[in-house]
């Protein structure tokens, strides 16, 4: 965070979102991610990132929830923030987006992440049984590996602890 933030370009404040493993680690709920997944709607804070991955020896992938699973009802209120570092305000991308995608996903160390995030009191089962519910089926247009109601049955089950 603070090696973003140190190339940033100068006379800007930019806003810089953790996902998936990197919020996991910097949680405190494991050790290590294969890669650190970042999201800005600015690019620019990125412009040094190839040195940053090479000279700190990580991997750096430019990932959001949206990319993978619909958009959520009022997604950006809910980034949690975590600190400034110089011109740059991390937030922990909105966990409920985070938590759609990977219980959508099902992998192990998702489903895990998953509980992780409940347990951590940032995401409550009931309000994103809720928020799925609300997703547009036309929104799933975007996604052909996604049905509504694979979806729903997925977010259901990991709700009522079966994830």
């Amino acid at each position: 965070m603070s090696e973003v933030a140190r190339t940033a370009p100068k006379g800007r404040s930019f806003s810089v979102y953790l996902v998936g493993g990197g919020t996991a680690v910097h949680a405190g709920w494991r050790a290590s991610s294969v890669d650190v997944d970042l999201h800005s709607d600015e690019e620019a804070v990125f412009r040094d990132v190839q040195r940053i991955k090479e000279r700190l020896n990580i991997n750096i992938e430019f990932a959001r929830p949206e990319q993978f699973v619909p958009a959520l009802r009022n997604s950006a209120s809910r980034h949690v923030f975590i600190e400034a570092v110089g011109r740059v305000s991390y937030f922990h991308y909105d966990p409920y987006a985070q938590v759609l995608a990977k219980v959508v996903r099902g992998f192990d160390r998702d489903m895990q992440d998953a509980r992780d995030f409940v347990r951590s009191g940032m995401v409550e089962p009931a309000k994103l049984r809720d928020l799925v519910a609300e997703i547009p089926r036309s929104a799933y247009a975007r996604y052909p590996s996604l049905s509504p109601s694979a979806v729903a049955q997925a977010v259901e089950a990991f709700s009522r602890g079966g994830g």
